[in-house]
């Protein structure tokens, strides 16, 4: 039995944004900081979907990469909400979660 290629590409698309996800580190909770002690920069949300999208080409990787950076912005701006950041700080908050500048933003 064939399954719609439509269903396939559900699945894999749940699959590879689920596995980018569950690789993502959650923030420390309240860690205090030294002022001497180098703190390592997490990687943004848009290396994650790069790096989950490399095996793939052609429309395939377009398709992925624009689905994970949805995600990413949806996961971004679901923690701007919940932080209560509103206005221009929100917008900064979103692009500056998920990795891009205002040149790379679509």
């Amino acid at each position: 039995m064939k399954l719609p290629s439509a269903t396939v590409v559900a699945s894999l698309v749940c699959l590879i944004v689920a596995s980018a996800f569950a690789q993502t580190p959650s923030p420390p909770a309240a860690a205090p900081a030294a002022p001497t002690a180098t703190v390592p920069v997490p990687a943004t949300k848009r290396v994650t979907c790069l790096s989950s999208t490399q095996n793939l080409k052609g429309q395939d990787k377009r398709d992925q990469m624009q689905l994970c950076m949805a995600q990413a912005r949806l996961d971004c701006l679901k923690q701007a909400i919940d932080q209560k950041i509103v206005g221009e700080p929100r917008k900064t908050f979103v692009k500056s979660c998920v990795g891009m500048d205002g040149a790379e933003q679509q």
